[in-house]
């Protein structure tokens, strides 16, 4: 029997409904915080998290993401929306977990569990930059979403809002829905 995957999202892939698009079976688990790794855009207009030394260290030195759960033929469509094995590489990190209960937002005051969780990651494009224009629709769409769930509000305040504006250009929301359903890398 094929083994399920249990995958952490943090950019447009915190957007539920672009999850439900790509990956049909994936189903939501809960939210989770990647220790030791800062959440960027790169030059290529998405978002990665970066490996943060400790000599590099900030306040600001963990990512939060959505869990899903992931069939063997949905991980196989995200690979391929996400761009393995150029655009990103699969590594399974481990992350503190809090699981969501009856669509409710988690709750941070409980204890969370160590799990190693699949992440799609570059270690090469590790230099902040701008993000796309319709990428910002995206985010902003999953921001919603992930505050809903119970990402800290001030997490977005502090890491995400320094890449992505809380407003979308409406000329991109056509472009934002297609690169939704199926990516296709414009660089």
């Amino acid at each position: 029997m094929v083994q399920a995957s249990i995958y952490f999202g943090y950019g447009s892939n915190l957007w539920k409904q672009q999850m439900r698009l790509r990956c049909p079976d994936s189903k939501y688990l809960g939210v989770a915080r990647l220790n030791g790794y800062r959440w960027i855009i790169n030059d290529r207009g998405y978002a990665n998290v970066v490996g943060v030394s400790e000599a590099d260290m900030t306040t600001i030195d963990y990512s939060y993401g959505l869990l899903y759960c992931l069939s063997p033929s949905d991980e196989a469509r995200l690979d391929g929306n996400e761009g393995v094995p150029v655009a990103y590489t699969k590594e399974y990190l481990e992350v503190d977990f809090w699981e969501s209960r009856e669509g409710k937002p988690v709750d941070h005051s409980e204890k969370s569990e160590k799990v190693k969780m699949l992440v799609y990651i570059s270690r090469d494009r590790t230099k902040p930059d701008k993000p796309k224009h319709e990428y910002i629709y995206r985010m902003n769409q999953g921001i919603v979403d992930a505050v809903a769930s119970g990402v800290p509000q001030s997490y977005v305040d502090d890491v995400l809002r320094n890449y992505i504006p809380d407003k979308s250009d409406n000329k991109v929301v056509a472009l934002a829905q297609k690169q939704a359903l199926r990516f296709q890398d414009e660089n």
